[in-house]
């Protein structure tokens, strides 16, 4: 997830970023990567458009040059079947931006905004959800419209910015179960915007390296962790024991702010669970709405990869609609 600003790159680099695209492009705008001279981290939807970016990006690095904007019309200039245009912003990492990507690394859960000259001297500013800046300084900067996506602006004296928010992934799952299916799950969503909360009360069982968007959590009171979970949190449980899977459900059940909760099983487990939970009295809009078994529809391969590659897939689909209606209805940095 977000590798451009995860790697910490130390040696010289440019960062190009998807400023605007008109029409069908192969990345949205916001994507980014960093390219140095021998290089790159991320990407910005590959091919011609990638390739040319990586050479303009490393002229930048032989010869200097200040931030700049292009334009790539990729059916007629580039023959790529998008046939969109797109607008590249490149920035090499100067000490200034180097602040401001380091605020972004320490606040990579909060939301931000990056806000770049792109004519004149070399100025890059770090905003908070508010506006106020915590990095980086930027004379004569214009004001962001912090509901707007990546974006061009100009100052009062016609000056470009690249004004683009860096925002905390919305997606957020409790994952109860480190055993194999839980442990491919991690990986995968590892690379996906997202944060997971990784629980189980056998502390050996966690790898010792886990992803930069997971937090892990050795404890044997996990039903705490699912009261003390953010309104619209998603829930995987997957535990060693049916007794604590029966436990957890009941927890996440009786909270009317479940965004989505999967938990994993047969359909005679969910029989089950469904008698014992309606006989404690849950609502049956609830005990409805548990996703049991997990998965899509159609793949039945029990390998972990395999039920982590499908699960994923789902909770994909999941996030992907409810950032859709978040976007529709409420704005765009609002929660999901």
């Amino acid at each position: 997830m977000n590798e451009w600003l995860t790697a910490r790159i130390a040696e010289p680099a440019v960062l190009v970023t998807v400023a605007i695209v008109e029409g069908s492009g192969p990345r949205e705008p916001g994507a980014k990567m960093l390219v140095t001279a021998a290089g790159q981290v991320d990407t910005i939807g590959g091919g011609h458009l990638e390739m040319c970016a990586v050479e303009v990006a490393r002229a930048m690095l032989d010869g200097g040059g200040a931030a700049r904007l292009e334009r790539y019309a990729l059916g007629p200039t580039l023959g790529q079947c998008c046939g969109g245009v797109v607008h590249l912003a490149f920035e090499r990492v100067d000490p200034s931006l180097q602040k401001v990507m380091d605020g972004l690394y320490a606040r990579r859960r909060e939301d931000s905004w990056r806000l770049s000259a792109i004519d004149g001297p070399s100025a890059a500013l770090l905003l908070d959800a508010d506006g106020m800046t915590v990095a980086g300084e930027g004379e004569g900067a214009p004001a962001v419209d912090r509901k707007r996506g990546t974006h061009v602006i100009k100052d009062g004296a016609g000056r470009r910015w690249l004004a683009d928010p860096c925002l905390a992934p919305r997606a957020h799952l409790l994952l109860f179960g480190a055993g194999h299916v839980g442990a491919a799950i991690v990986r995968m969503l590892g690379e996906l915007p997202c944060t997971v909360t990784w629980v189980d009360e056998r502390e050996d069982m966690f790898p010792g390296t886990i992803p930069a968007n997971v937090t892990v959590e050795a404890t044997d009171m996990p039903e705490a962790l699912v009261a003390g979970a953010p309104a619209g949190a998603s829930y995987l449980v997957m535990t060693h024991s049916h007794a604590l899977d029966q436990r957890l459900s009941e927890a996440i059940l009786a909270r009317a702010d479940v965004g989505w909760f999967g938990l994993i099983g047969s359909k005679t487990k969910r029989v089950q669970f469904e008698r014992r939970m309606a006989a404690r009295g849950l609502p049956k809009d609830r005990i409805d709405a548990m996703v049991c078994p997990i998965g899509l529809a159609g793949i039945t391969n029990k390998l972990p990869a395999a039920i982590a590659a499908s699960v994923c897939a789902q909770l994909l689909m999941v996030w992907e609609a409810q950032q859709r209606f978040t976007l529709n209805h409420v704005g765009r940095i609002s929660s999901a």
